[in-house]
């Protein structure tokens, strides 16, 4: 029997409703695979500060850090916004990216066959697509000092500061190629090269990189061009990797690719070998504790957990087909049908425990 234990930070909005459902999932995999998964819960994001006062309480990071891996759902939510910047749920996860030096984000993104019709996209340009986002997690705008604001002549102004070393850089464009590696061969590096300095030493590095790759083909592509071919012609990507904005704002607009947000996962993973895998939706307050939450994404990265951070690749395989089989199957929560027939998040949870087992 092999026993791993599991961080599960449930959060916010509907985090607890989808984190319980992967739960349900890796309980299932445990049943079949002979593993035990021991789940500790712990407070982020808004329910921590409402509990705790703070977004990152001490016994979460305890509970995060003595983990084999960190199941988080969601965070926020618009009873925070009046909160200082530095006092916001969004700061717990950026702690825990922090204090386990979390880098790299990954976010595959791909169509599902069933699923086609609901993109906003035509059939022919959407069919096909199966790609990853490569994101650096841990620097740029979110965490460069200077981040103040300050009134200057009576009139108040903001800063806040794009900074990355060379060393961050190189680090990120290896796990790109390392995942281009068990891909198709390619990566794009997106940047804003015309413009920002910051830009300009991330080509330079990424290029220079490159060259322990000789098996990989490296592009350059500006960051506005790569947001109009994502649209254009998306099946042309295999690996992206970009920096920490723009890789947050080209995630977001290649999940509409899929049709919906609730169905891409991610992992974040750095040097410590704990990731922390989440689905890449926001908390939708609006849908929380009415059973209506979308849970394959936060199924899909309990996989990735298995998959990039247990080991237990064929484990992870299972679960990925088992979402291919049910969506074959009909099953559509209400973010992807317009049907009055949507399954709930229960039935939906349910659907896939079967189709595993």
């Amino acid at each position: 029997m092999t026993k791993k234990t599991i961080a599960v930070l449930p959060g916010d909005g509907i985090g607890p409703e989808v984190t319980r459902a992967a739960i349900q999932v890796l309980e299932s995999i445990g049943r079949l695979y002979d593993h035990e998964f021991v789940f500790r819960e712990g407070l982020i994001g808004g329910s921590a500060i409402d509990e705790k006062g703070d977004p990152l309480p001490l016994e979460t990071r305890e509970i995060s850090a003595e983990s084999d891996g960190i199941l988080l759902g969601a965070v926020g939510g618009p009873e925070w916004d009046h909160l200082p910047g530095d006092q916001r749920p969004e700061q717990g996860l950026l702690g825990i990216r922090k204090m386990l030096d979390l880098y790299a984000n990954l976010r595959p993104v791909k169509a599902y066959e069933a699923l086609i019709d609901a993109s906003p996209l035509k059939t022919d340009i959407v069919a096909g697509v199966d790609f990853m986002i490569v994101r650096e997690l841990t620097g740029g705008l979110y965490f460069g000092e200077p981040k103040k604001r300050e009134t200057i002549d009576g009139e108040e102004q903001a800063i806040d500061t794009l900074a990355y070393k060379q060393s961050e850089i190189k680090r990120i464009a290896e796990r790109a190629f390392e995942a281009a590696r068990v891909r198709e061969g390619k990566v794009l590096s997106v940047d804003k090269a015309n413009v920002l300095e910051s830009s300009r030493l991330w080509r330079e590095t990424v290029t220079e990189c490159a060259e322990t790759y000789p098996d990989i083909t490296l592009e350059h592509m500006l960051v506005d061009n790569a947001a109009m071919q994502l649209i254009a012609q998306p099946t042309a990507f295999d690996v992206i990797v970009t920096e920490n904005t723009f890789g947050d704002i080209l995630s977001d607009e290649a999940s509409m690719l899929t049709g919906s947000l609730g169905l891409l996962p991610s992992a974040s993973l750095g040097a410590t070998g704990i990731g922390l895998y989440e689905p890449v939706h926001g908390s939708a307050p609006d849908i929380a504790g009415k059973n209506r939450a979308n849970p394959l994404a936060a199924i899909a990265s309990a996989a990735m957990m298995l998959k990039y951070g247990l080991q237990m690749e064929e484990e992870a395989t299972r679960i990925e087909n088992a979402l291919e089989k049910v969506l074959e199957a009909g099953y559509r929560t209400a973010d992807i049908t317009e049907s009055t027939q949507a399954v709930t998040t229960t039935e939906m949870t349910e659907a896939v425990v079967k189709a595993l087992e």
